[in-house]
């Protein structure tokens, strides 16, 4: 579980380095130049997300139980986390009704798939992870919402061809991910309950 909380607190502080030190983070980012900055965040990153997933990993292989979610909960999360897909593809398609909306669809994304997976695993180190997750993006989200009303940002308009990109691209990306790469890459089967 320590390899779990480390590799959460090298990746979510990277991550939330603009909401609790955007000074010092524009400092670095001064000091280092963009592609510097840019290379040391990913670097960091990376090492932060491969220790999560190793600890993730290792935490599961030793599971302590909270809660027993029911079967239609677990269905549920396989709602959530399409709209999770969804909203992801919405921050990188232009021109969406989504994006126009709440300015940051990836957080809320985040913030959807998070708490999703809450719903559906009861394990220690369930809570952990998406817990974590979850708080970050509920804060993040709120940091950035309230930076873009000080700054007076606005998103472009919507249009109904943005949205159709975001829809399709979105489900085809869940369906790949939910029916074949959440089984490859994590080792559990979304949709096994469900045939």
């Amino acid at each position: 579980m320590s390899i779990l909380v480390l590799g959460l607190l090298i990746f979510l502080g990277m991550h939330s380095l603009r909401m609790v030190a955007p000074t010092w983070r524009e400092r670095q980012r001064a000091r280092l130049g963009e592609k510097r900055w840019k290379a040391l965040f990913a670097v960091v990153s990376l090492v932060g997300f491969v220790l999560l997933c190793y600890g993730f990993g290792m935490a599961r292989r030793h599971a302590v139980l909270l809660y027993v979610p029911p079967l239609w909960l677990q269905h549920l999360n396989a709602l959530f986390t399409l709209v999770a897909f969804v909203l992801v593809a919405a921050a990188r398609i232009p021109r969406n009704h989504l994006k126009a909306a709440v300015g940051h669809p990836q957080v809320l994304g985040v913030k959807v798939w998070a708490f999703g997976h809450l719903l559906a695993a009861g394990g220690l180190h369930d809570v952990v992870l998406f817990g974590a997750f979850l708080l970050w993006s509920v804060a993040l989200f709120a940091v950035s919402r309230r930076r873009d009303r000080q700054a007076g940002v606005t998103y472009p308009a919507g249009t109904l061809a943005g949205d159709l990109k975001v829809a399709v691209v979105g489900a085809l990306a869940w369906a790949v991910f939910a029916f074949w790469l959440h089984r490859v890459l994590i080792g559990v089967d979304p949709m096994a309950g469900m045939h």
